[in-house]
Parts: C-alpha cells; structure tokens; sequence
C-alpha cells in the first residue's frame, strides 16, 4: 500500500533529498521545506522505494499537497 506524504504548511521546496527508485527507511528526510528563515524537513512515515516525487525545488506548497509517495 503506498504512503502519501503530504505538506503541513504552505512552504517553499528549498531542497529534494531523495530521488525516484531510492530505497527510505522510516525517519529518513526526504525533502526540506523553508518557510519564514525556517528549515522544516519532510521526513519518511515507513519504510519503502520513493515511487512518485511530487515536488521541484523553487516550488510552492499549500497545506495538503502531495510532496512524495512511498511504494
């Protein structure tokens, strides 16, 4: 069953960590988001392969969009 990972807070994608077929284990970051001088990192929920990456560095993300998928 895949895991969507999802934004939290409206953001900017200030740097991707992982990259499509990547092997992640549960705790590891997998892209980090800055808002206001902040670094918030987006962090795996499970272990799995990175199957979809939803996001580009520069981007914006609301609240609720899909940033990654784990398979």
């Amino acid at each position: 069953m895949a895991d969507e990972i999802r934004a939290e807070m409206v953001a900017n994608v200030w740097k991707i960590t992982t990259e499509v077929g990547a092997e992640v284990s549960e705790g590891d970051t997998l892209v980090i988001l800055e808002s206001m001088k902040m670094e918030i990192p987006v962090i795996a929920e499970s272990d799995g392969t990175i199957s979809q990456i939803a996001v580009n560095e520069g981007d914006v993300v609301q609240e609720g969009d899909l940033i990654a998928v784990i398979g």
